[in-house]
């Protein structure tokens, strides 16, 4: 068996499974709609993926969803389906694997503000809920010691700080909203993209991304960026990629703007000094990356395909074409990499 790619077709109510090798399709896992973020538990060897609206993404959709799915990675069969209602839309997921902890993102609703919802994954039951002050966290990362996450919030003038011992909100960093969220592999930094995506209208702020000291939860430094962006990763050897978001507005407030080719940019592990940029499909949402931080992977929300790109000689090196969704493209948005290789807890 080769390591595999799973990628969640956003508009296909699907999760796709790619040989990495050959990027051939082996298999397709159907979801409820609409799903958009998958996690990969390499201890239990189980793929999370959350729906989040019934149609639609942030701040356009339907009704809101509520389901959280356990897909077997290697037979690819949903082994189970956690319903988290009264909470709904959840949306960003990070693992606490020694501890047996899966943290989601939830919108503010009948269960109350916006918070982080922790899951037991070996019960598969939900414990306990985090209130983020906020109305809709929508991308949530932790510490690589488990300690502390911390939870995006697209509307909202902060990042949320979470004390993961205590389970409670530990404080707020301010921002003019926020995107994409990463913590670099030491754990001394969170870098977000800043402020949130603006469709119509005037962003808050410039386009940027913000450094935060994870020690005391403050601004170390900002990096401006060309336009504004979504996804932000980090691969296992510090490298910093960031993918930003290209558009035609809207003529008048019933059009919808027209996309562009997006653009991913990278930066050096530890010094975040820019080390050069590569065009990818319109709309990225989601970047991932090989385990020794040889590929990276980009879902291109906007179309059907999900760009592949050497990290060592930083250019596309090839590109995958997720099943239509039927009503269009497919919007792939979820992005995890499979090993062949199960690792231990």
């Amino acid at each position: 068996m080769n390591d595999a790619l799973a990628v969640i077709g956003q508009n296909s109510h699907r999760i796709h499974f790619f040989d990495a090798a050959g990027h051939r399709e082996i298999a397709a896992v159907e979801l409820p709609p609409t799903p958009h973020e998958v996690l990969y538990d390499a201890g239990r060897q189980v793929l999370y993926c959350v729906s989040t609206y019934r149609s639609g993404f942030y701040g356009q959709h339907g009704p809101r969803a509520h389901e959280l799915v356990v897909v077997d990675a290697r037979t690819h069969h949903v082994l189970d389906t956690i319903d988290v209602s009264p909470e709904h839309a959840p949306h960003g997921l990070a693992l606490d694997s020694a501890r047996g902890l899966l943290y989601v993102s939830v919108e503010a609703g009948p269960a109350g503000e916006g918070g982080i919802l922790v899951v037991d994954v070996d019960r598969r039951a939900v414990v306990e809920r985090i209130g983020t002050r906020a109305p809709g966290p929508h991308w949530f990362a932790i510490t690589p010691d488990g300690t502390k996450g911390y939870a995006t919030n697209k509307e909202a003038p902060f990042i949320s700080v979470v004390d993961l011992k205590t389970r409670q909100l530990a404080g707020t960093v301010p921002v003019g909203g926020s995107e994409g969220v990463a913590v670099t592999p030491d754990g001394r930094y969170v870098v977000a993209a800043t402020p949130m995506l603006a469709l119509r209208g005037t962003p808050a702020e410039p386009p940027r991304l913000s450094v935060f000291d994870t020690a005391a939860d403050t601004l170390q430094h900002t990096i401006a960026l060309p336009g504004p962006a979504v996804p932000v990763h980090i691969a296992s050897d510090g490298t910093l990629l960031v993918g930003e978001v290209r558009f035609v507005p809207a003529q008048d407030d019933a059009g919808a703007p027209r996309f562009l080719p997006g653009r991913v940019h990278i930066f050096a592990a530890g010094t975040f000094e820019p080390l050069g940029s590569v065009d990818v499909g319109p709309m990225p949402l989601t970047i991932g990356s090989s385990p020794d931080a040889a590929v990276a992977y980009v879902s291109n929300g906007g179309g059907s395909t999900v760009t592949v790109i050497s990290l060592t000689h930083r250019k596309v090196t090839g590109e995958i074409t997720i099943g239509s969704g039927g009503d269009g493209d497919s919007g792939p948005h979820g992005f995890a990499y499979v090993p062949a290789r199960p690792t231990g807890h």
